[in-house]
């Protein structure tokens, strides 16, 4: 149970086309150097913050181009294509950032709609309301690979660990979290969240990113990574746009969990707290 991942690292504007060929360009480099799993980056057809212009740009999921493009390209490179996230158009006022697996026939595996909403005030002025524009989903979504089951995460998921837990009982070998990390939270945070959430869980993770200053501004971090289920970095990328690949071996998620079975040792506890009787409280 082997075989090449690869993940795609973009610098995704504001018009969707160009956007849709520079990923293209990326998976068929992918295929070209092996890979059977490509990845790419949180909002791969779209990078828009502004209301108006996302809305204008964006298409329902039925009948989207850029769906069916995705679906044909990995049905004619016969792999497995997680596009990381891109927008589709639920309402006039609500939006999805929503995931899809396509299989190497071209069917849609998967679908997950990010379920955590980027809403924060960063020091520097930088503001961010995901949920603005976006809905967010309900479910974590799990699929199966031939290599083993994946449970499908986006970015700012990645700081809900109990999400990657539920995943990881529930069968999960490998583990997305495709992404738009900005440069300020992802040279604080990004490595140590990636490999925390590997290393608890027992799982490969595979993280593409967005990386660079982009056309609407904004700077992402980039450092797109696939880490082991010990927490080893395999592959890393740097800031620009490009693909870095890693061979998996399946072996080695058995390895982790048998070294650290921390999976079969979960269990339910109570809170002792100031406030409830019996528990003195602190002069």
């Amino acid at each position: 149970m082997k075989f090449r991942a690869a993940l795609v690292q973009m610098r995704c504007g504001r018009e969707v086309e160009p956007n849709l060929d520079a990923a293209d360009k990326a998976v068929r480099e992918a295929a070209a150097g092996g890979a059977g799993f490509v990845q790419t980056p949180e909002n791969t057809s779209l990078m828009e913050l502004k209301t108006r212009l996302l809305f204008e740009k964006t298409l329902p999921e039925e009948g989207n181009p850029a769906v069916e493009r995705f679906s044909a390209l990995a049905r004619e490179l016969g792999l497995w294509l997680h596009i990381g996230s891109m927008a589709v158009r639920l309402s006039d006022i609500k939006v999805a950032n929503r995931a899809f697996l396509f299989a190497p026939d071209g069917g849609i595996a998967a679908r997950y709609d990010k379920i955590h909403m980027f809403d924060v005030d960063l020091p520097g002025g930088e503001t961010y309301r995901e949920s603005k524009n976006y809905q967010p989903g309900g479910e974590a979504v799990l699929a199966d690979l031939p290599w083993g089951r994946v449970g499908i995460t986006t970015c700012y998921d990645l700081r809900f660990p109990a999400v990657y837990r539920t995943l990881a009982h529930n069968g999960a070998v490998f583990l997305t979290a495709p992404s738009a990390f900005t440069r300020q939270t992802g040279e604080a945070h990004w490595h140590v969240l990636l490999r925390a959430r590997a290393i608890e869980t027992g799982c490969f993770v595979f993280a593409a990113a967005q990386g660079g200053v982009h056309e609407n501004g904004r700077e992402t971090y980039g450092h797109s990574l696939i880490v082991s289920p010990w927490g080893e970095i395999l592959a890393e990328a740097d800031t620009e746009p490009g693909v870095i690949f890693a061979d998996i071996d399946t072996a080695l998620v058995e390895d982790a969990r048998s070294r650290i079975p921390s999976l079969t040792h979960d269990r339910e506890f109570g809170i002792a707290a100031p406030d409830r009787p019996g528990v003195r409280k602190a002069s």
